[in-house]
């Protein structure tokens, strides 16, 4: 038996060193990988994207490499990662909707278990079963249980933060009620963590403590970053807030059109691209007292000097590869999550009573420890600007996001790619590029979904113009919001706030911002499109949502279900015992 597996694992080896030979750029090795992910930037929020913001590292990456105009995910975190992670459509591979914002009908249902199932393997197991090195550090929100935590899914070292985020800069502190605490975990284990810290620094300082650790291996080393940058609260050290002081004061209107106009500059989107529309709900910047717009810039300011000071500390990373030798044989991968985030905790009085106990918003502290900050609907429009809507929508600002990828070396410098591209296609690229081949259907005796990307390298080689055909469809669908994508149309339906939960057809080639719709114009397509939405749900168990569901109500009736009765039942139960024996007593005394 051993000599049967041992055959099969050298024929095995044999295989991947071909193909990377065929495949993959003239490397002098087997190329190491860094995932960067942030959490909740803009499509125009890196400076190679259009934006006011410094981020001069990866700026960088973007010059040496290529930016990716017309990159999609989903507009929620945890789906977005588990894509990232598998290649496989979220709703095949458990996480079909984070648990915050899951109905009740969907819990415990086979796409919609809000962690990853036993049907995926992880692109960092397939790396660490072909000699790879595996490190992940930051945010992970895939699951907790054993057999989800970062080593039983392909990791060496981890040092990870379970949830949807934190505190930035107290380990121990919540951002807002929906756990009873903050779960972090080293190498699958709870983690014995600093009291403080600063989020981004400590990612970045770990993945070096790993690479130091391991400097004297021969590996390759695959480094996933997921970075709490720019996901709220908003916190950023002083010295990068200063930077911004009065940047933003000609507000959020100026700055939506002069990232539009950078992105046309830049080639990102094309010339004379139409703004997408302003809903009746916007504010107009000046309508507001000098009080509130002094208050309003401040939060921009906090926002732009947290992604600055994750560029920063991302600049570290690339500063010791540089130091080691290793910086021009690694390919880095740059993205973020979703669109940027537009919710305001404060809106809900529940959600305002909470962090009023933990933190303080007041101007003059805003980004420090124990402060709390966002930046609220009016400017997450700016942070996507030119495009439509943001966080949790189907719009392309909540679901088209920057990716740049560098460090190939056939790659062309400097360039834009504008061809439909997915994060399930980072997977099968990762893969390619180490010579890697996915399993298939079957991994170590269990049956297992197949990829449902492509690979980009024939795009970053320049071998081919489009990664999918013109007849290709990608569905998507994200708490009722919708959408599939066919050549350069989208056929998209948003439910309230944003939308009216009808169907509504666009060219996203020539009108990103989602600006006319086209279904009069073009029926046929329309009516298409439609019945190809209806094939993809049903073939990846998308199931549809109960009537009048509302996302803001549903986070508070699972907070009241997950955190709030498992921390409070055995009060209620005393309470309800203590209510019964004064009846009986009340009932005794009346006979």
């Amino acid at each position: 038996m051993s000599l049967i597996c041992s055959t099969r694992h050298t024929w095995l080896s044999i295989f991947a060193a071909a193909t990377l030979a065929i495949c993959a750029p003239a490397w002098a090795k087997r190329p190491n990988i860094v995932v960067l992910l942030a959490d909740d930037w803009g499509y125009s929020d890196v400076g190679a994207f259009g934006s006011e913001i410094n981020t001069p590292h990866l700026n960088q990456l973007a010059q040496s490499g290529t930016r990716f105009s017309n990159f999609h995910v989903s507009a929620s975190c945890s789906p977005t990662r588990s894509m990232l992670l598998t290649g496989v459509d979220n709703h095949l591979n458990g996480v079909g909707n984070m648990r915050e914002t899951i109905p009740q009908s969907h819990v415990g249902r086979a796409g919609y278990l809000s962690v990853l199932n036993q049907r995926v393997v992880t692109v960092a197991s397939l790396l660490q079963d072909q000699g790879y090195r595996t490190y992940a550090a930051g945010k992970w929100h895939v699951g907790k249980e054993p057999h989800n935590l970062p080593p039983a899914r392909g990791f060496d070292r981890s040092l990870v933060m379970g949830d949807s985020g934190s505190d930035n800069w107290e380990t121990g502190k919540l951002y807002l009620d929906l756990t009873d605490k903050v779960y972090w975990y080293d190498n699958g284990r709870e983690a014995q963590m600093p009291k403080t810290f600063y989020s981004s620094e400590f990612y970045v300082s770990k993945t070096l403590d790993y690479l130091k650790t391991d400097a004297k291996s021969d590996k390759p080393f695959f480094a996933y970053l997921a970075f709490q940058a720019n996901h709220i609260p908003l916190q950023a050290p002083q010295e990068f807030i200063d930077k911004y002081k009065g940047r933003y004061n000609a507000g959020w209107d100026v700055l939506r059109q002069e990232r539009r106009n950078k992105a046309i500059e830049l080639g990102l989107v094309p010339p004379n691209t139409p703004m997408a529309a302003l809903p009746a709900t916007h504010v107009a910047w000046d309508s507001l007292s000098p009080q509130d717009k002094a208050y309003q810039a401040r939060r921009m300011e906090v926002y732009a000097a947290m992604a600055e000071a994750m560029d920063f500390h991302i600049g570290r990373l690339m500063a010791h590869l540089k130091q080691t030798g290793e910086y021009d044989n690694t390919v880095f991968v740059f993205m973020s999550d979703n669109g940027a985030e537009a919710s305001d905790p404060y809106a809900l009085a529940v959600g305002r009573w909470w962090l009023d106990q933990h933190y303080n918003r007041d101007i003059d502290r805003l980004g420090s420890p124990g402060a709390y900050s966002i930046i609220g609907p009016n400017w997450a429009r700016a942070a996507t600007a030119p495009l439509n809507t943001y966080k949790f929508f189907a719009g392309e600002g909540g679901i088209r996001v920057p990716l740049i990828i560098s460090g190939i070396p056939a790659a062309h410098k400097q360039s834009v790619q504008n061809s439909l591209t997915h994060v399930s296609d980072i997977v099968p690229t990762l893969l390619d590029l180490a010579g890697v081949q996915h399993p298939g259907t079957s991994y170590k005796g269990q049956t297992i979904y197949p990829l449902t990307g492509h690979s980009l390298l024939p795009i970053l080689q320049g071998k081919a113009t489009r990664v999918r055909g013109p007849e290709e469809v990608l569905g998507y669908e994200l708490s009722g919001n919708r959408a599939v994508f066919k050549g350069d149309y989208k056929l998209l339906s948003n439910l309230a706030p944003v939308g009216d939960g009808q169907w509504h057809l666009y060219n996203i080639a020539t009108d990103p911002g989602e600006t006319r719709d086209l279904k009069d114009e073009m029926p046929e397509l329309f009516q298409s499109l439609q019945n190809d939405y209806a094939k993809w749900a049903k073939a990846n168990g998308v199931l549809p949502m109960p009537e009048g569901y509302d996302p803001i109500q549903q986070v508070i009736i699972n907070s009241l279900v997950f955190v709030y009765w498992p921390r409070y039942q055995w009060h209620l139960a005393g309470l309800g015992v203590l209510l019964l024996l004064s009846g009986v007593w009340l009932w005794r005394r009346r006979r």
